[in-house]
């Protein structure tokens, strides 16, 4: 298992009427989260699409379990518990210090510049056997 850990400071923008974070706040999160852990992993986003390959979510779930608030500083952990193959599916927990917040997943496949689906790059595939393996 891969696992990077993301703070974001609750911006008063991302919240409602109600002052709780809007449901729609959360995607960037959970963006953020990903984009992180692929660059920790040595295989930033930026240049996957600039090799041509592109990562589109195809589906997501997100689970609230208590309110988030206006200034509230929050944990992103984003785990990648398989090594990826054709589809890249990653789990994540928004955290307040030990608090449950949000739970969420997201899975992508790898298509290319003309929106076909593809095997991800060799550097790519490498790379993650590599990780998986030294994470054993």
């Amino acid at each position: 298992m891969l696992e990077s850990r993301t703070e974001i400071t609750v911006r008063y923008a991302e919240t409602d009427m109600m002052g709780f974070v809007y449901h729609g706040s959360y995607l960037p999160w959970l963006e953020v989260g990903r984009t992180t852990l692929l660059k920790e992993c040595g295989l930033p986003y930026r240049d996957l699409e600039a090799q041509g390959y592109y990562l589109p979510v195809v589906e997501l779930g997100l689970k609230f379990h208590q309110p988030t608030r206006y200034d509230d500083t929050v944990t992103v952990v984003t785990r990648l518990h398989e090594r990826p193959l054709l589809r890249i599916r990653l789990d994540y927990e928004v955290r307040r210090g030990d608090e449950l917040l949000a739970t969420a997943f997201t899975l992508h496949a790898f298509i290319n510049k003309a929106g076909a689906p593809v095997r991800p790059p060799a550097h790519y595939t490498a790379r993650m056997r590599e990780l998986f393996a030294a994470a054993g």
